[in-house]
């Protein structure tokens, strides 16, 4: 066992080492100068994540608001991500990505989301990734995959709210008040629309592989500390727009209140997973609290509109078979004229009441 695994890593410190001197016969010193500091922090090498050393010098190339440089960086994550079937390359990459996310510039995170322009599911392309060679690669595979569909959604969710999810609340397009409240009120529709997002974020977040116990890899660890600060703004946001929400739930009509309904019970059906993951790190039971009690509300809100529904058909089912039978007895106490012979012009009246 020991000896296929020294042969895998000689053959990743080759393959190391041929890139490097593809990307030191770059024409452009600056873009070789990327790539390599990219290659050195995602080498095969090493199980462990990047050091800080090397992420702070990758996150520094956004930080000269030169467009092309942090395009060259974004591009070159991207290419290593894509050209490698090393699962321990791949997550580095992806810790690479997540890192800019969080702490990157902002002309690096928007070169991040516009790759590609489409943007959408899948944008990294990594729904297919799969290392068979050992069970070690195939399992971790599972969590390339995965880590990948979380970032995917992270910047699928930071469209729609307009603010990433690792930034304070006041980088947000809605700025809060003291009360925890959102100062500028959006339409009921914009706020249902970023629930959505939110709960379609924690969904990706428990759809983690069953290996859990791969977080006691250093890389892995490290990323679920990324993850897991995610997941504590995602509920921050969420807890937001539902104080929000919670004035206005009265005036909400029937089927939005349904659709924030439904997006609370598929919140509520990750809270078990969630703590599996985090270890009870991220409880936050008032959290929780406001989630039920909200969905409570509205619940009740729903089923008194559902019994005002059936007072009112009732009532007109009522007034409607009342008034049938009136016109039918009118109808039975009149006299049915019949036209006996047209020639003649002669005309019977009989009466329609009969014995």
């Amino acid at each position: 066992m020991a000896r296929p695994r020294k042969l895998r890593e000689f053959i990743g410190r080759l393959k190391d080492n041929a890139s490097l001197i593809k990307a030191n016969l770059t024409t452009k010193r600056t873009v070789s100068s990327i790539k390599i500091a990219i290659l050195r922090a995602t080498s095969h090498s090493s199980t462990a994540a990047p050091p800080e050393h090397q992420l702070d010098a990758i996150l520094s190339l956004g930080h000269d608001v030169n467009l092309p440089l942090a395009c060259a960086c974004v591009e070159a994550v991207l290419d290593r991500l894509h050209n490698t079937r090393s699962p321990y390359v791949a997550l580095k990459s992806l810790f690479i990505l997540h890192n800019i996310i969080t702490h990157g510039s902002f002309i690096l995170k928007e070169q991040l989301s516009l790759y590609p322009l489409t943007g959408g599911q899948n944008s990294l392309k990594l729904t297919r990734f799969s290392n068979k060679s050992n069970l070690e690669n195939w399992e971790l595979s599972q969590w390339v995959r995965w880590y990948a569909s979380v970032l995917e959604r992270n910047l699928i969710t930071a469209r729609i709210l307009g603010c990433y999810l690792c930034c304070t609340s006041s980088s947000s397009k809605f700025q809060e008040n003291g009360n925890n409240k959102i100062a500028i009120r959006p339409p009921d529709c914009d706020l249902l629309k970023e629930i959505d997002s939110l709960v379609c974020m924690v969904e990706g977040i428990c759809a983690a592989p069953e290996s859990l116990h791969y977080q006691r890899l250093d890389l892995v660890h490290e990323f679920m500390l990324l993850v897991s600060e995610d997941y504590r703004f995602t509920q921050h946001q969420i807890m937001t727009r539902l104080n929000e929400l919670g004035d206005r739930t009265a005036r909400m009509s029937y089927d939005d209140s349904a659709e924030l309904i439904c997006c609370l019970k598929r919140l509520e059906d990750c809270r078990m997973r969630l703590v599996e993951m985090f270890a009870n790190r991220k409880r936050n039971d008032e959290f929780w609290d406001l989630v039920r009690q909200t969905r409570v509300g509205l619940e009740e809100l729903n089923e008194k509109r559902d019994r005002g529904r059936m007072v009112v058909w009732k009532g007109w089912k009522d007034e409607t078979t009342e008034l049938t039978r009136f016109v039918d007895q009118r109808v039975m106490g009149t006299s049915e004229v019949i036209k006996l012979s047209p020639c003649r012009s002669q005309w019977l009246t009989v009466s329609a009441a009969v014995a």
